[in-house]
């Protein structure tokens, strides 16, 4: 046999293996059999596609796939006989079933993928035929959505957005992310078109950063109807806040405490010609203790008349009753179950040692620096001793939590958003319906006290369709605590997967900037500047720390430099096995 013709069979052996590629026309012409057999093969494909007539295309798809990798260029004399081999054959076509049922299985679970702002997959082509206009949304609102680029309802304002233009009460319980904001900011404006009135609309939030994000959303869609919007939340000067209030706002958006205060102290705002009031990640207001105030607003406003829209992205006890106290008769739209996460989001957990855990966060950190992260703590001074720590080894760190003012709270988110950090090391004050898209990789520093912390924490990722990474870390503490959060998701997560050798090289620096920071804070309790609004002395990280640089270097910096002058290896997301 000439050496050419052994060629020629090996590339004929590999060319039988069916393996993955890229996309391939359907159905390519199957190559040629040797005449001899050629009955026999012709006779088992034809079996086969009797039997599975839906999955022809799926096999045709993988041969072809194979044939590109190894391209099947072989005269018919060189093909090997087929003969007495029908069981090897029947093997093969079991195999390649096998195969296109999974392939099947996953291309359905991932259509349907939108990436547009505020929106999430659409399920079929139906789906994706409904507009904003086929919802009977008037053209000036439309045009509004437009121009913010939501192109088509997502699932929750699919079903919801009809629901409320019949002026019937609401109870939505959606997945964070899902564009809940509009499913019920434009009802509001919808209605508000056609009775203008002030203080049309009341919308309560439990933190002040979605209050503001929500008010802007608002007013960014109320825009061509001339919509005026209030925020009222803590923090921020009352006088400025009243003086909004005196202009006649036909939206007020704010946090139950504030609004409260204004209730109670600011003459002209009253709530009786309330129309429309909505109670926004109802489960975190009755979290926070908030079940008073609620009830003041509902003492104060009018019980006839008024249309009540109840948002949660989970459902709990609390939330029902507060459901029987307030709503009339309301229509159930539900579009997640109670601990859900979107299908686009890789979640996976690291099981290390307490004492190592800031070294691995650094690790984790350094090895994906070009994603925009959300590191999550438990405390605000883990929060502040993590920033520290992290900008003394050079990250471009900013941090957000209870402790801050406002106005500093707002800047950092500011700097965050922009681009001008890349890390945001924050509390639960961040975890709830923060609408930040470029967010790809959250980190659980420490694990979350309840299954619902955990779906907002890494809900701040894989946003809109988008995909995201989330880790969280497991210490030797808190393993009872992870078993509850997986059992209240219903899924075992992957371990995410690291060179623990590659992380310990950077123990040593690590640890020298985590005394530094410690040795930070220490001198500003005692020099008195840890107070509220300011604990930090430098909240928005523009200040390197001098006894941590080197010749005006960092010696940590994000691409990953030691201070021995070596290189750390990123790992190149080796995780998302």
């Amino acid at each position: 046999m000439s050496t050419t013709q052994t060629k020629k069979r090996l590339r004929t052996d590999d060319a039988d293996v069916p393996t993955k590629s890229s996309k391939r026309p359907l159905n390519p012409p199957l190559a040629k059999p040797p005449a001899t057999d050629s009955t026999t093969t012709q006779d088992l494909v034809k079996k086969f596609k009797t039997k599975r007539p839906t999955l022809g295309s799926k096999i045709a798809e993988l041969g072809a796939k194979s044939k590109s990798r190894n391209p099947p260029s072989v005269p018919p004399d060189v093909v090997p006989s087929v003969s007495g081999e029908k069981d090897d054959l029947s093997a093969l076509v079991a195999s390649v079933k096998a195969k296109a049922i999974k392939a099947e299985a996953e291309d359905g679970s991932k259509e349907g993928q939108d990436g547009a702002v505020g929106e999430t997959e659409v399920a079929d082509d139906e789906n994706e035929a409904v507009t904003f206009e086929s919802l009977g949304i008037i053209p000036q609102i439309c045009e509004a959505c437009v121009q913010l680029n939501y192109k088509r309802p997502t699932q929750i304002q699919r079903e919801a957005i009809p629901v409320a233009l019949q002026g019937r009460d609401i109870i939505g319980l959606a997945q964070t992310g899902s564009g809940k904001t509009a499913a019920f900011g434009i009802p509001i404006l919808q209605a508000l078109w056609k009775d203008p009135k002030p203080f049309f609309a009341l919308v309560l939030a439990p933190t002040r950063e979605l209050a503001l994000q929500i008010s802007a959303s608002i007013a960014a869609l109320g825009s061509p109807i001339g919509a005026r919007v209030a925020c009222l939340v803590g923090g921020m000067d009352m006088m400025e806040q009243a003086v909004a209030l005196a202009r006649m706002p036909h939206v007020v958006v704010g946090t139950p405490g504030r609004v409260v205060d204004h209730l109670e102290n600011t003459k002209g705002f009253r709530l009786g010609n309330l129309r429309m009031l909505v109670l926004d990640e109802a489960d975190r207001l009755l979290d926070l203790d908030f079940g008073s105030e609620i009830d003041k607003v509902l003492a104060a406003s009018p019980r006839e008349g008024r249309t009540t829209f109840l948002f949660s992205a989970t459902m709990t006890s609390k939330v029902e009753k507060l459901q029987r106290a307030s709503l009339r008769d309301p229509v159930r739209v539900e579009v997640a179950g109670k601990y859900t996460t979107v299908a686009t989001l890789l979640q996976y957990y690291m099981l290390i040692p307490f004492s190592h855990k800031e070294t691995y966060l650094a690790h984790l950190l350094n090895a994906h620096a070009a994603l925009p992260t959300i590191v999550f703590a438990a405390t605000v001074i883990t929060c502040q001793r993590l920033s520290l720590a992290l900008r003394n080894l050079g990250f471009p760190v900013v941090a957000l939590h209870g402790g801050l003012s406002q106005h500093k709270r707002l800047g950092a988110l500011g700097k965050f958003k922009a681009g001008e950090r890349g890390v945001l090391v924050a509390t639960d004050v961040a975890s709830r319906g923060l609408d930040i898209p470029s967010v790809d990789l959250v980190v659980n520093y420490d694990v979350p006290g309840t299954g619902k912390d955990y779906v907002h924490r890494v809900g701040r990722t894989a946003r809109a369709g988008k995909g995201g990474l989330a880790v969280t870390f497991v210490t030797q503490y808190d393993i009872e605590w992870y078993q509850r959060i997986e059992a209240a998701l219903n899924k075992k997560l992957p371990e995410f997967q690291h060179d623990k050798a590659e992380v310990m090289a950077m123990h040593e620096r690590v640890s020298e900037a985590v005394r530094y920071a410690n040795m930070q804070m220490k001198e500003e309790a005692m020099s008195g500047r840890h107070r509220k609004g300011g604990g930090q002395g430098d909240d928005d990280g523009e200040e390197a720390v001098g006894a941590m640089m080197k010749g005006g270097k960092s010696k940590f910096d994000r691409r990953g430099k030691g201070m021995g002058g070596g290189r750390a290896k990123s790992g190149g997301g080796r995780g998302r096995k």
